[in-house]
């Protein structure tokens, strides 16, 4: 029998954005959450799932909102205002501009909030829409000291390895012409047999700092209709896969 995880990403990113991942939760398929720690919406997206059983992860972030580190530190990825340097300025260079050391500082900053605000360690440990070599090795290596199991990123369909599990990982919301039940059902239909199949989703709601913040926006309000869908559940019941959750990994 298959074995799939659906993921949520981005609790805290917005209020909005909470609702829909919240809803997901509740009355979807979502069992996995990724948290943003920096971010004001977090206590309000964690008060919406309080008592869910919920497997929450530390979804790091260094491009959108304010740091927790002193910005002073950290120069390298942060701007004159103090806020996180944005994802396109990231996508946009042509070297990578991350400093090792920095980031560590940050990585290691919202692993302590996420403690604070979580009352446990993450469940996963990953990161946020930043495709940054020294980012990931920043990752890997705060990972490693505190014990977290790491969900890496996959590139050209390579799985990664997530505790001892083969994990393939399908994330196609930034495609035109998504259809989040599309990409689902591809997922279940095509399903690798020597691991785990993974889809990670934004569900969410729009408010205006998604609208001023994220280029990713009508895709997640999609999401949220597709995972808390009858007829998705029902899809997956008559495919006979197994949904699990990291902790299974």
């Amino acid at each position: 029998m298959s074995k799939i995880l659906v993921r949520a990403d981005d609790l805290g990113y917005s209020e909005a954005v909470n609702y829909g991942i919240a809803k997901s939760v509740k009355e979807g398929i979502i069992s996995s959450v990724g948290v943003m720690a920096n971010m004001p919406a977090v206590n309000h997206g964690l008060e919406l799932l309080k008592g869910v059983p919920v497997c929450f992860g530390q979804h790091t972030n260094i491009c959108v909102g304010k740091p927790i580190t002193d910005p002073a530190l950290i120069p390298s990825i942060t701007n004159e205002k103090g806020e996180f340097k944005a994802s396109k300025e990231y996508r946009q260079a042509k070297e990578d501009f991350v400093v090792l050391d920095e980031v560590i500082l940050e990585i290691e900053a919202q692993y302590e909030r996420f403690l604070e605000l979580v009352g446990e360690k993450p469940h996963y440990f990953e990161g946020h829409a930043v495709a940054s070599h020294n980012f990931f090795r920043g990752l890997e290596i705060v990972a490693e000291k505190y014990g977290l199991k790491y969900s890496g990123m996959s590139f050209g369909g390579d799985p990664i390895t997530i505790g001892s599990t083969k994990v393939y990982v399908m994330m196609e919301s930034m495609l035109p012409d998504y259809n989040p039940f599309e990409s689902l059902k591809k997922m279940v239909e095509n399903p690798h047999e020597d691991g785990c199949d993974m889809l990670i989703c934004h569900p969410g709601y729009l408010d205006g700092y998604i609208l001023n913040n994220s280029s990713l926006t009508i895709p997640r309000t999609q999401e949220v209709d597709m995972l808390c869908d009858p007829m998705t559940k029902k899809f997956l019941e008559q495919a006979g896969v197994t949904q699990i959750n990291y902790d299974d990994l």
